[in-house]
């Protein structure tokens, strides 16, 4: 986790002065440059990928780190760091107009989700025995931009209903990758016509009715 967060750390403070396209761009390509320098590393097993990884990941395991990070972002989103990220992202113009240094936070967000996705990483390869560069090609990538995209861009419970939709759609149609690609398609154009914010947008579970009458209720 703390080596991917100095890896992002040290690729985004360039990549991320970009806006954009041309920052969607660079930052899938090197992605991809990364993926392809370490598949001509016999070192980590080339392109075969390194394996005889223990197995250490278990159910438990998995469970506490998923809610330390929902803890960690949670708070983090409520804290004034939180606070200059959303500015950035609502609008990057008016965040630097307020005197938002954006590419400091920018490269801060960028940091702390290399860090979550290192943890991520670290937990498949001891779960799966073996981590292969083929596991994370642009395809991974875009995958996971599905989920977020999916769920809503404001929302850390759309983000997980992404995650969980993603995932059992591809379960499901592993025999068949053609056809969930095109309903990858179908599904973000259908999203961009109807619902653009996502399926929660910026709202998270804890604030909708139900909830907020579940708390009323138990309060009383």
């Amino acid at each position: 986790g703390l080596a991917a967060g100095v890896l992002g750390c040290l690729i985004g403070l360039p990549t991320l002065r970009l806006k954009g396209d041309y920052l969607a761009i660079a930052t899938l390509g090197l992605g991809e440059i990364i993926r392809i320098v370490i598949m001509n590393i016999e070192y980590v097993g080339g392109a075969a990928g390194f394996k005889g990884i223990p197995h250490h990941t278990t159910f438990p395991w998995v469970f506490l780190v998923m809610l330390f990070t929902l803890f960690f972002i949670k708070n983090f989103v409520n804290s004034k760091y939180g606070r200059s990220c959303i500015a950035v992202r609502e609008n990057e113009i008016a965040a630097e107009a307020m005197g938002v240094n954006t590419t400091k936070y920018k490269v801060m967000a960028f940091t702390i989700g290399a860090i979550f996705a290192g943890i991520g990483g670290g937990l498949f390869a001891h779960c799966f025995y073996i981590i292969n560069p083929s596991s994370f090609t642009f395809m991974a990538s875009f995958n996971y931009l599905i989920m977020v995209v999916l769920g809503g861009l404001g929302s850390i419970t759309g983000s997980i209903a992404g995650a969980f939709v993603v995932t059992f759609v591809s379960a499901a149609l592993a025999s068949w990758p053609e056809f969930r690609m095109i309903i990858y398609a179908i599904v973000l154009i259908l999203l961009m016509f109807y619902r653009p914010q996502g399926l929660f947008g910026y709202k998270e579970i804890t604030n909708m009715k139900f909830f907020q009458r579940f708390k009323g209720g138990h309060k009383a």
